[in-house]
């Protein structure tokens, strides 16, 4: 993200506030001033990306290469596109030189290079029909899925650290060798064993929190790379 100003003229703060509307709670008046006043939502809209969490995969792939010219991609939880978009780009996608394939609950519209099909990664039959959209291996499954939150954190944190598991199943299914798997994940203690588990199978786990993730927030990204197959196999 190219920064233009510091938000400040003159010694004068340019923060925008926003009045409680009648129908509005209190909660949902605090995300839109934070939305309003995100330098990441602005440039989101200025750069012409889906939402602000396209500069945390950005950031994952300048700092990891995880996208490379000819890349097959699967994005679980795609909407409203902001990765589908970066990945799309980055491999080429829309010139025929690689192929990003997305699914959601939500519809989006459409991304050039992007293959997207409306569903729950939790249906019984969603591994197989995006397997089918796949037609091949992956060389990076990453998953920005997130529950309906409770407002009880460890039900929360449950709830996204079970999705994360999904996600590791279906990439092991899917992975090509050396690829790489990233998802979304919240601090609570259970994302530990998630990053023991995937270290039988990626030869470097780590946790990355990249500087779009809010401060406050508890949201992290595991990333596992150098798939070497599933421990299973190799035995």
């Amino acid at each position: 993200m190219s920064g233009e100003g510091s938000g400040r003229e003159g010694g004068r703060s340019l923060k925008q506030r926003v009045k409680t509307a009648k129908k509005r709670t209190i909660s949902q008046t605090r995300w839109l001033e934070r939305q309003l006043n995100d330098p990441y939502v602005a440039c989101a809209k200025r750069e012409g990306y889906r939402s602000r969490a396209a500069y945390k995969i950005l950031e994952i792939d300048d700092k990891f290469k995880l996208f490379k010219p000819g890349g097959r991609i699967v994005d679980l939880g795609a909407a409203p596109g902001g990765w589908a978009q970066v990945a799309a780009k980055r491999v080429l996608a829309e010139e025929g030189k690689g192929k990003v394939i997305g699914i959601d609950l939500l519809p989006i519209d459409g991304i050039p290079g992007v293959i997207f099909e409306q569903m729950d990664f939790n249906d019984e039959d969603a591994p197989e029909r995006l397997k089918a959209m796949l037609g091949g291996s992956a060389d990076v499954v990453m998953s920005d899925m997130a529950a309906n939150t409770t407002g009880h954190k460890k039900t929360d944190h449950l709830r996204i650290i079970g999705l994360a598991e999904l996600a590791v199943v279906f990439a092991r299914e899917v992975l090509a060798p050396h690829g790489a798997f990233v998802a979304k994940v919240f601090q609570g203690g259970l994302e530990t064993a998630l990053l023991n588990d995937l270290k039988r199978d990626f030869t470097t786990v780590r946790h990355v929190k990249p500087s779009a993730s809010r401060a406050d927030s508890s949201e992290l990204y595991v990333l596992a790379t150098g798939f070497r197959g599933r421990a299973a196999d190799l035995d």
